[in-house]
């Protein structure tokens, strides 16, 4: 089989936009760089930042309970640590994330967004290399791992639910087409090559509500876990992948099935 990478993506805030990126550099036993580096963990949370521990996605902010993060558009630099959000084009806010007036305007915009009392606001959290991953719960090597979308697998689910589905539900690293639909699935413990790097495929990505709310206006529209089984007996689209050797990947890269 052989493929192309059509897009990618990271997410360095979880919960919050996916933003494109033109070419990554990935090394062995890393995921995308600065991908979930940060969060806004609940107040409640219990994530100290100093003694870094996997927790559930639900102490975070995030789409499956957060639904109206996917009406902001924001975009977020990791060194500079400077986030713009803006909503239906305007710029709502700039805050520089490296100081702590600009983490607190963060906190409260957010609050404010989602109809938080002032004692539930959420604090952005990092503790580098900690990733705030959803399969970080698993392993230390989950946490670590790139997610991957056969974009032939969203057309098939969305021609047999007669509706179409926005790839971007499902929030993955790598894009990609060429293969047959869900041919992904039946790759788990071997190897593929995407652009002269080895990854070796390692879970399923079961899907949960998140994938529910339209990223484009932030409704919850289309149920789309419940249909992937209605229609295939299972709840997955996509894998995980763990990288084995370093380099450059680009979109127009292609993906093949190693022997």
């Amino acid at each position: 089989m052989q493929g192309t990478i059509h897009n990618l993506y990271h997410y360095p805030i979880k919960g919050l936009s996916p933003q494109p990126l033109d070419r990554v550099e990935l090394l062995a036993g890393e995921g995308f760089p600065f991908d979930r580096l940060f969060g806004f963990a609940r107040h409640d949370s219990g994530f100290d930042p100093a003694h870094p521990q996997v927790l559930p996605k639900s102490r975070f902010l995030m789409l499956m309970r957060d639904e109206r993060l996917a009406e902001l558009r924001t975009q977020f630099d990791g060194p500079s640590r400077r986030l713009s959000i803006r909503i239906q084009g305007r710029t709502a806010m700039g805050a520089d994330l490296a100081t702590a007036d600009g983490i607190e305007a963060a906190q409260a915009f957010l609050a404010a967004w989602l109809h938080k009392p002032a004692d539930e606001t959420p604090r952005f959290v990092h503790a580098a290399p900690h990733r705030f991953t959803d399969v970080s719960v698993v392993s230390p090597q989950m946490m670590n791992t790139v997610s991957l979308i056969n974009l032939a697998s969203v057309r098939d689910l969305g021609a047999r639910i007669g509706q179409e589905v926005d790839p971007l539900r499902f929030r993955a690293n790598i894009y990609f087409d060429g293969w047959p639909p869900f041919a992904e699935l039946d790759l788990v413990d071997q190897t593929v090559d995407l652009g002269g790097i080895a990854m070796r495929i390692i879970m399923r990505t079961r899907r949960c509500a998140a994938t529910e709310v339209d990223p484009a206006t932030g409704q919850r529209d289309i149920p789309v876990p419940r249909l992937i089984h209605q229609q295939f007996g299972h709840a997955d689209m996509g894998v995980y992948a763990e990288v084995l050797s370093g380099g450059t990947l680009r979109p127009g890269d292609l993906v093949t099935k190693r022997a």
